[in-house]
């Protein structure tokens, strides 16, 4: 009788760490549906709402100066007689084409040089961690600052902001994919991989690349923010190009006429708002993303 309850007992109960994967599993795809869903929003407004406008944001003197919200102007007009709205839309996408530009660039050096020096080792990595230890060792945002200051002349375009940005910020991310690689490259199934002739190129490729998948997606995710972020405390110093609409520039303007004593909140709430979520955004779906990962690789 008691060998027959503890059967049926068994039958219907699951061990403990299956019950906490049941637990977490859901949360884990609210936080990734969640930042996609922001990111969906911001990515297809952005790209979608330009479509349907013919007038040029970032000219100034369109319309009546600091009206107020209403059906014609969702967000008001600014001091410069700008649509407060529509130069939003276009600075998120401006500030996002810059992002994913940037951040692609970066991920790809990063990712290149992480892997072949971890992989391949020797004098080759030891030249490589060289050049990445002075790379990390430089603070970047007063590097920025002192380069557009003294070559653009305080107005940078954002091939020089981008450029700068992939030469002073792939470091971090190659130092990390390089230890993962040193960690992956005496394990059984890569000397097997050597042992049986593939070539250095197709190792890297087929055999470490799928372990540190997950973690340069993560990073590409966390690039983009940092890209945005830097180039908006550039915009703001008056450092990037401020006549193009970007997060930054629309913040610059909104202090440089003193948006809160003349009323205009809209000028410089609503874009602290659209990046405060678009961050909440890119963060829920990198730290989403990341937790699936790891709960897809437990799980298998």
């Amino acid at each position: 009788m008691n060998l027959t309850l503890r059967l049926r007992r068994g039958r219907h109960s699951a061990s403990p760490s299956a019950l906490a994967v049941k637990r977490t599993k859901p949360m884990r795809n609210l936080r990734l549906k969640l930042g996609i869903t922001i990111l969906a929003i911001f990515v297809l407004g952005s790209f979608i709402l330009p479509f349907f406008t013919s007038v040029d944001p970032s000219q100034q003197g369109i319309y009546l100066k600091n009206l107020p919200l209403s059906g014609q102007h969702l967000l008001g007009t600014n001091a410069l007689g700008q649509d407060i709205f529509w130069f939003l839309v276009f600075a998120i996408r401006n500030s996002l084409l810059l992002g994913i530009t940037v951040s692609l660039g970066i991920t790809v050096i990063s990712t290149f040089v992480g892997l072949s020096a971890g992989y391949i080792g020797g004098w080759y990595e030891r030249l490589i961690m060289l050049v990445i230890d002075a790379f990390v060792t430089i603070p970047i945002l007063p590097i920025l600052m002192i380069i557009l200051s003294v070559l653009a002349h305080g107005n940078s375009s954002f091939l020089v902001i981008g450029v700068a940005l992939v030469i002073f910020g792939w470091a971090w991310g190659a130092r990390t994919v390089r230890s993962m690689a040193l960690s992956l490259r005496e394990r059984e199934f890569i000397n097997m991989a050597r042992f049986s002739g593939a070539s250095t190129f197709n190792i890297i490729t087929s055999e470490i690349f799928p372990y540190v998948y997950a973690y340069i997606v993560v990073n590409f995710i966390n690039t983009i923010l940092f890209v945005i972020n830097t180039e908006a405390a550039l915009a703001v110093i008056g450092l990037s190009k401020v006549e193009v609409p970007t997060l930054g520039s629309i913040l610059f303007w909104a202090l440089n006429y003193n948006a809160l004593l003349i009323g205009q909140l809209s000028w410089l709430v609503a874009p602290i708002v659209a990046t405060v979520l678009l961050f909440l955004g890119l963060f829920l779906t990198s730290t989403g993303y990341n937790e699936f990962s790891a709960a897809r690789r437990g799980v298998a």
